[in-house]
């Protein structure tokens, strides 16, 4: 790992969110009761209800619908369907018995985002808290590799590292390239994604694509840019491509997407510098049989 880079694992959370298994911030059990719907900002304190809420076998936070056996041992959604609806305590049939108590005490507490380790201080009321985690800003990143399908997850620090290390990709400082792409037998290539190089620039990272693919029945190639950070950020830059010959050039310019949207996501968009086949053996000169592309580009801030 990178200096300050963090690799993310996230938490199990039964049934898509019922809990988590270890709910702590600095030491301290993460629950709240409260009574609103929005998101808060600061530390909670513990809580006794923290036992009252703790599944008996994955040991996670239950939240509804919460089932409990005849004698009153209770155990989350996931879990009954693995214990073969057998109470894990006293192996009394569960059925489909309700804690309509339990359920009300889950609805009133509030919990931290799980991304709290990585910075988020807000705490939430539990289906607040799903909303907010599938946008939130402190959530990791995808390896944005788009070579080999690479199931990495990280902060923009760790993922270069990671990008750099176990990728082999080029690193380049600098907000102008131009980078050569040669391919002998370029009509044997169908489909295929490669990335190219990871350009400093700014105090940020930016990708560089290049994919050949099929657009309806035109063999194509797309080259595009990819911003590591979120979209907020990304909107600031804009950035052009430009490939050429003989006195002739073909020019592109955008703004890069952030990582958030999969290399795959922005093909399927076509929000790139597009050249068909045959315009790029065209500017490749020779007989056509090999692929001698120059993408030249630059990357620039918008002005505020």
């Amino acid at each position: 790992m990178g200096s300050n880079g963090k690799i993310y694992h996230d938490v199990d959370e039964s049934g898509g969110d019922y809990g988590i298994k270890s709910a702590t911030v600095e030491g301290r059990s993460c629950l709240r009761l409260c009574g609103s719907a929005g998101g808060r900002h600061g530390m909670t304190s513990n809580s006794a209800v923290h036992e009252l809420l703790e599944c008996p076998v994955c040991l996670s936070l239950m939240h509804p619908p919460i089932h409990q056996c005849p004698n009153g041992h209770t155990i989350c959604i996931v879990c009954k369907s693995k214990v073969e609806n057998s109470c894990p305590i006293c192996r009394q049939e569960l059925g489909n018995i309700r804690c309509l108590a339990l359920e009300k005490v889950a609805e009133s507490i509030e919990l931290p985002c799980k991304y709290h380790y990585l910075g988020c201080q807000d705490i939430f009321p539990y289906h607040s808290r799903i909303r907010h985690q599938e946008n939130c800003k402190y959530r990791g990143y995808n390896c944005p590799y788009a070579g080999t399908e690479c199931f990495v997850t990280g902060d923009i620090p760790f993922l270069v590292a990671h990008l750099k290390a176990d990728h082999n990709v080029d690193m380049h400082d600098g907000s102008t390239f131009n980078h050569r792409y040669v391919k002998p037998n370029p009509h044997e290539i169908e489909n295929a994604t490669w990335m190219l190089t990871i350009f400093n620039c700014y105090g940020y990272q930016f990708c560089l694509h290049f994919e050949a693919f099929h657009l309806g029945m035109a063999p194509v190639y797309m080259a595009f840019l990819r911003f590591m950070g979120d979209e907020n950020d990304a909107s600031k830059f804009s950035y052009s491509l430009e490939v050429g010959a003989n006195g002739r050039k073909l020019k592109w310019q955008g703004v890069p997407r952030s990582i958030r949207d999969s290399h795959k996501t922005v093909r399927d968009s076509l929000d790139g510098l597009i050249i068909t086949r045959n315009i790029a053996l065209f500017f490749s000169g020779g007989d056509r049989q090999e692929l001698k592309l120059k993408v030249a580009g630059r990357i620039w801030r918008e002005q505020s």
